[in-house]
């Protein structure tokens, strides 16, 4: 590997002066703002109880860093926009992140190397891969100091595409391609992670959906025994075993479904009328209607909703069955149903700004794991936004807005024998912002 740290490098002339660089900055790091996710983590405590659960099946004579240690470190490397773990041999020795990780800055030794990292991805078990999806359910039940009175369970998959021969890849032909599906659940109101799942490229069976919701109603309703629950989704979890489950143990759902025949025959009086109204008023039209239905599979009457639009780009039907008896169909659909367009936000959050797309290991359960590390990153963020981000501009920032303004900030750091000083720039813009984020952080006496 070539080693360019020593070399020089040179910039335009400032009034006859030389301008050159080099990398000999000394203990200098970019990303101080990880201080604040350190204080997160430690009163959420999401690390420590995912690693409490795994199995460490190293030689006890031969382990340097204990796996809090190593889940820490690659948690908090995620966080700040270091996805891969090559990047851990470049920042085994960032005084910030040895810092975020409980270590002295200076005097502690580095943190671990890439090849340490990557048997930690590779290590553990299907039992460990179950413990962990069950913490990240508890740690959403702990979330809430009083129980709710209703959640909203939001489920939809995403693609990761793949290359090479890992296993579980299978050729996907809606995405033209070979990924996983990897299975997200959000809380619809809150946007809180409830679990990620990852799955082969392919579209679940109805079996697999409800033995997944299942799981997780059971230990939502062993802490919250009269939570009233809404299932969520589009389409793919229009299923006779989702029916069945939902109405035999007290959770509403609001689905979107694939329109059949005798569906688009019912509703194509509405449609015309759409079409006349549209012709008279010249503007969009949109009209509401239901009825029951009850296809072959399905094992009694569902009440369908459907939506007919039509506008200058002519005619628009939409379906969706629901439990909700109650509640009109204009209420179900534009507020319930299209609520779930938020669920398209934290899926971009956790993919595109986390980079949880990045499931590039051969076997699937270290994929899985992997997976997991970024939704622990996913719920420090989270939670960082919602608890210590009120009253800034931040408030209602993304993940990657996040990273860039506020975790993101040069710093020299010295270590001294009583105190660590971590000095920022003294034009930094938002000063007044990490003023206010640290009293919301801290607890008084820091």
């Amino acid at each position: 590997m070539q080693e360019n740290t020593k070399q020089m490098i040179l910039f335009k002339e400032i009034s006859g002066k030389k301008v050159a660089v080099d990398f000999n900055g000394g203990e200098v790091s970019s990303d101080a703002g990880l201080l604040f996710l350190r204080e997160v983590e430690s009163k959420l405590g999401i690390i420590r109880r995912v690693a409490d659960v795994l199995r460490d099946r190293r030689h006890p004579g031969y382990v340097l860093h204990s796996l809090v240690d190593l889940m820490t470190q690659r948690v908090f490397q995620i966080a700040s926009g270091y996805e891969d773990a090559d990047d851990s041999d470049d920042l085994r020795n960032d005084p910030i992140m040895k810092m975020a990780c409980n270590k002295f800055p200076l005097s502690d030794s580095p943190l671990a190397s890439q090849p340490t990292m990557s048997r930690f991805e590779n290590a553990f078990s299907r039992t460990d891969l179950y413990r962990i999806a069950q913490v990240f359910v508890d740690v959403f039940i702990n979330s809430y100091q009083t129980p709710p009175e209703g959640i909203i369970l939001d489920i939809d998959d995403t693609a990761d595409p793949t290359h090479g021969s890992q296993q579980l890849s299978f050729f996907n032909a809606y995405h033209n391609n070979y990924c996983f599906m990897p299975l997200h659940i959000y809380e619809g109101k809150s946007g809180k992670l409830i679990t990620t799942i990852l799955r082969p490229g392919k579209r679940p069976s109805g079996k697999e959906i409800e033995m997944i919701i299942k799981r997780i109603v059971k230990r939502i309703r062993m802490a919250w025994p009269k939570v009233g629950i809404v299932l969520r989704g589009d389409s793919h979890y229009s299923c006779p075993e989702v029916f069945d489950f939902c109405q035999t143990h007290n959770v509403h759902y609001v689905l979107g479904l694939t329109p059949h025949k005798p569906m688009v025959r019912k509703a194509q009086k509405l449609l015309d009328q759409a079409k006349e109204l549209y012709q008279l008023q010249k503007e969009p039209i949109k009209l509401f209607g239901e009825f029951q239905y009850r296809a072959k599979s399905w094992s009694r009457f569902q009440r369908v909703i459907y939506k007919t639009e039509y506008n200058d780009k002519g005619s628009n039907v939409r379906f969706i069955v629901t439990s909700l008896e109650n509640t009109k169909a204009r209420m179900i659909y534009q507020t319930i149903y299209c609520g779930r367009g938020a669920m398209e936000l934290m899926l971009k959050e956790h993919k595109n700004h986390l980079h949880s797309d990045r499931t590039s290991c051969s076997g699937f359960g270290a994929n899985q794991f992997r997976l997991f590390l970024h939704s622990v990153a996913y719920v420090l963020l989270h939670t960082f936004r919602r608890t210590c981000l009120k009253g800034t501009q931040f408030a209602t920032a993304q993940f990657d807005t996040i990273r860039t303004k506020l975790l993101k900030i040069g710093a020299r750091v010295r270590q001294l024998s009583r105190t660590i000083r971590i000095h920022l720039p003294t034009s930094c813009p938002l000063k007044d912002d990490l003023y206010v984020i640290w009293r919301t952080c801290c607890p008084p006496g820091y």
